[in-house]
């Protein structure tokens, strides 16, 4: 894989230019993203899948029909969680194609293009109701094409053994997170507030200017990996880039695990927000009640918060050599998450005769993020050292398949529980598996280290 010098360029933070054009471009189709998230299944469960609306949505009954032949008879909610998890999922699948594609043919930054317009196009056609099922459709090919082959060019920054890779992949995430914030307050306000339509127009803006932005700083992005036309034939693993492959195929298993449980924020916690949540500011003070949307909002906000902590934490750490592996920090974050439904299980069981304080979601939130800091980019960073460079988007690829397989299908089956058991036994439930996730992950530290330490660049 082609890389490029950056020593002689350095601007924000120490790191090169590109860092921050990547950065701007995934802040504004995160913000694209997670503004359409916020929405989707209070949008579906409250508004396009009732009676007078329904009738309306092209394919609603094929769709409807496919679902209910794998499951059985479905409420509206069941259905609404299973096309969540089963749009999450795929969003985060497709970035194979993308991957293949951006390696072989067009190369990571033209391949990134034709996916920013395809994302904007499908967040403007989720305008209509008729264009529900087409929308999420182009979404996901056209997020496919985008994702991997963004994340793939923060690596491709840097040199072998640059220690600056780690931080750039967590700052980077920074900008995923900031996006990510803005999105419930302005789409998801929009969308709940004033109507459906206006909330995904928003989204569809979003990618007009994470095009701006990536076009802006077009100089400053790496040299494409894709070989001339002739010279395609790839050059053959070697054994010991075989083994560390296989390695971070093993760690995917885990990480589905801790995915379906954390993508439940953007479905049942969402749906838990909305109705079990006492959302007034300051009852009998300031009874103000927080948009359901803006609980969104707190996981990316906390990010922004907390990353700069922990980095000088991880930094003191490395200094007196005592920094955690990636395997161990991920172990952690496993661990957190399992945490943060032991909390919720405990409000829902303290709270069954009523609503719950908001401020519990507000600890969830606080527990589970900090889980994520330590797994989600710590993950893309090993995968990105550990591939070789010549595979860098396919390695990327590798990082979303837990998305696709956990934070998506899985996802949304588990969320089809949430009609049939009682809320403090679905977070327990949660929380069990979380415990697996980061148990698994312990066990494989020590069998996987020797593959996980190598740089293939």
């Amino acid at each position: 894989m082609t890389t490029i010098d950056t020593a002689p360029q350095k601007d924000w933070l120490g790191h090169p230019p590109g860092l921050t054009v990547l950065f701007s471009t995934e802040l504004w189709e995160r913000f694209s993203y997670y503004g359409m998230r916020a929405l989707l299944v209070l949008y579906l469960v409250h508004f396009l899948f009732l009676p007078g609306h329904v009738e309306h949505v092209l394919f609603y009954p094929q769709v409807k029909a496919f679902f209910e032949w794998m499951s059985g008879p479905l409420t509206v909610q069941q259905l609404s969680s299973l096309i969540y998890g089963t749009y999450t999922g795929f969003i985060y699948c497709s970035p194979l194609l993308g991957a293949w594609v951006g390696d072989n043919y067009l190369g990571q930054r033209k391949t990134a293009v034709i996916g920013i317009v395809g994302m904007g196009i499908g967040q403007f056609m989720l305008m209509s109701e008729a264009l529900l099922f087409p929308g999420l459709l182009l979404l996901i090919v056209a997020g496919g094409f985008f994702k991997t082959n963004t994340t793939a060019q923060v690596g491709m920054l840097y040199k072998a053994g640059d220690s600056r890779r780690d931080q750039a992949y967590s700052i980077y995430y920074v900008g995923v997170n900031i996006g990510a914030a803005i999105a419930p307050l302005v789409a998801g306000s929009l969308g709940e507030l004033v109507g459906w339509s206006y909330g995904f127009g928003a989204a569809g803006v979003g990618m007009i200017l994470a095009l701006i932005a990536y076009f802006m700083g077009w100089k400053h992005l790496p040299a494409d990996g894709v070989k001339p036309k002739g010279e395609r034939v790839r050059e053959p693993l070697t054994r010991e880039e075989r083994k560390s492959m296989i390695a971070l195929l093993i760690i995917v298993l885990p990480l589905i695990l801790w995915w379906a449980c954390y993508e439940q924020q953007g479905n049942i916690i969402a749906l838990f927000a909305g109705d079990n949540t006492d959302r007034r500011l300051i009852p009998g003070l300031i009874n103000w009640e927080i948009p359901v949307t803006w609980f969104q909002s707190f996981n990316p906000l906390m990010i922004f918060a907390f990353t700069p902590f922990l980095l000088s934490m991880w930094a003191r750490q490395a200094r007196d050599l005592k920094e955690p592996n990636s395997m161990y920090k991920m172990v952690a974050g496993a661990a957190m998450l399992a945490v943060s439904y032991l909390v919720l299980a405990f409000a829902a069981w303290h709270g069954a005769q009523g609503p719950i304080s908001w401020l519990w979601l507000g600890l969830y939130f606080a527990i589970i993020t900090t889980g994520e800091i330590y797994l989600s980019p710590i993950s893309q960073s090993l995968f990105s050292k550990v591939a070789p460079a010549r595979l860098a988007s396919l390695a990327m690829a590798f990082v979303f398949l837990p998305n696709w397989l956990g934070g998506g299908l899985l996802q949304g089956y588990l969320g089809t529980y949430w009609s049939t058991m009682s809320h403090p036994a679905f977070f327990i439930l949660m929380a069990v598996i979380g415990f697996v996730s980061a148990g698994v992950l312990f066990v494989m530290e020590k069998p996987l280290e020797p593959y996980l330490q190598k740089s293939h660049d």
